[in-house]
């Protein structure tokens, strides 16, 4: 299939990135390596090299998994320069500040074998955190020419605003993304009323994350990998829902896959979608949803997909407690 992946601008004054990402918790160590390498070429080749790496090394995600590694290896291997991709890494909450971002993205670089990421993403947390000095640490990283721009990871809503307020009040670089879970069945925040300001007064774009709730909605009842948090306990009712899902997109001659993903990309926030794939199969069916939105429609996808939403009870503040 002959695709090239369009791109959207990532936050207000950031760059044009594909509106494909590629990464998950364990993207690259559940494949062969020559897999791997072949995917990474062919992501390129449709002009969707842009890339979710971390290491998996505190709190929940303290895993020690060698997926980072594998990716350092696989993308040389590809024979992808470095100018020839985007890389967006992590930056952990969770035992932070005793363990700072200098130290977290130091090694989180060295074990990818690059100097530089264009973009990290500030991780979730459950404890309050002080915003402030997470936005100043996160612009040292941008000034030590490590990180070029950020985003955050399904926070509140109101600890985001304090972050945009003190990085426009001290000079400093806002995050200019939010990466949160969203798709066919989780809106709740990245469509409510806190969240949905921030996207339509420019302030932020919108990362889409997570969308086949770990391959549920792709047609996998019982994932063989890790799945996010399930907030809101609706993870039995998305399994229920998914023959639905399925009714739907063949309906429009689509995969479950291609819906998801197009339906993400219905939604003018959305800079990107970012989705794990471990088969050459799997990105060619997803790259698929491109020519299904151009074929039906952004309206027409969201008017037939209207009724799949599933937690209209959860917080759209992101206080998931």
């Amino acid at each position: 299939m002959t695709v090239t992946v369009p791109t959207r601008q990532l936050g207000p004054g950031g760059p044009e990135v594909p509106v494909f990402s590629l990464g998950s918790w364990n993207t690259w160590d559940r494949m062969d390596f020559d897999d791997a390498v072949a995917l990474i070429r062919r992501a390129h080749e449709a002009g969707a090299a842009f890339f979710d790496v971390a290491h998996y090394d505190l709190g929940p995600h303290a895993e020690q998994a060698t997926t980072d590694l594998i990716f350092g290896r696989a993308v040389r291997e590809a024979g992808l320069a470095r100018e020839d991709y985007l890389l967006c890494g992590k930056l952990w909450l969770w035992e932070y500040p005793r363990v700072g971002f200098a130290g977290q993205f130091t090694t989180s670089l060295e074990r990818i074998g690059v100097e530089h990421a264009e973009f990290a993403v500030v991780g979730d947390y459950l404890e309050p955190i002080d915003v402030r000095r997470v936005v100043d640490d996160v612009q040292a990283e941008i000034a030590a020419g490590r990180l070029g721009a950020w985003g955050v990871n399904n926070w509140r809503a109101d600890d985001l605003v304090l972050a945009l307020d003190h990085a426009e009040r001290e000079g400093l670089v806002p995050p200019s993304f939010a990466q949160l879970k969203y798709g066919l069945v989780r809106r709740s925040m990245a469509e409510g009323p806190e969240y949905g300001e921030l996207f339509s007064s420019g302030r932020l774009a919108l990362q889409a994350s997570d969308a086949f709730e770990g391959g549920i909605l792709a047609g996998k009842a019982v994932p063989g990998r890790k799945i996010g948090a399930d907030v809101g306990g609706i993870r039995e009712r998305i399994v229920a829902i998914f023959p639905e899902v399925a009714r739907i997109a063949a309906e429009l001659d689509a995969t479950p896959t291609q819906l998801g993903i197009a339906f993400c990309l219905a939604n003018p926030a959305t800079a990107n979608v970012l989705f794990g794939v471990s088969r050459m199969a799997q990105l060619e069916d997803n790259l698929g949803a491109l020519a299904l939105l151009d074929r039906v429609g952004a309206e027409a996808i969201r008017s037939a997909t209207e009724g799949l939403q599933l937690d209209q009870a959860v917080r759209s503040d992101g206080v998931w407690a």
